[in-house]
């Protein structure tokens, strides 16, 4: 059997790292969960608070422009999308989720930046509070270990 090489990411941050987060008010008391977790655990890994800038915008529709703008700016190493999307009985939900997810996709393979997705999408407010720090962990978390993890990997592959 031929050796292969294996690159992945560790998820301790090394002092230089510098990350954005965009975080929607719409939903807040969902999406500030989502963001103690998300900050509770970029702390931890090893991030200093002077390597997080925090851009709050009214929703989720709105979190891809903000995105965009700030990895134009070539400052972070990694955006984190934090919102909750929770459908309704119209159509809305269908587009501001769909948006969300195709403009930050695009952010992320346009600019070489790695953009973790923690916008909650549910059916229910139940199903938001679950993901947002109760039985279904911590989404915004569960983002911040993404971004990490993908800054390590694409230093690693000379990005």
């Amino acid at each position: 059997m031929s050796e292969y090489t294996v690159i992945e990411g560790e998820l301790t941050a090394s002092a230089d790292v510098q990350v954005g987060i965009v975080a929607g008010r719409f939903n807040s008391i969902i999406v500030e969960h989502l963001l103690d977790g998300c900050l509770d655990t970029l702390r931890r890994q090893g991030v200093r608070n002077e390597g997080i800038t925090l851009v709050r915008v009214p929703g989720a529709f709105e979190i891809p422009v903000a995105a965009k703008r700030m990895a134009e700016r070539g400052h972070y190493d990694a955006l984190i999308a934090l919102g909750a999307v929770i459908r309704g009985a119209t159509p809305h939900f269908d587009y501001v989720a769909g948006s969300c997810v195709r403009g930050l996709a695009e952010i992320g393979l346009v600019h070489g930046i790695p953009v973790a997705f923690g916008v909650l999408t549910t059916d229910t407010l139940e199903q938001a509070i679950e993901r947002a720090g109760s039985k279904g962990g911590n989404k915004g978390a569960e983002a911040a270990l993404t971004a990490l993890e993908m800054i390590a990997v694409l230093r690693k592959l000379g990005a």
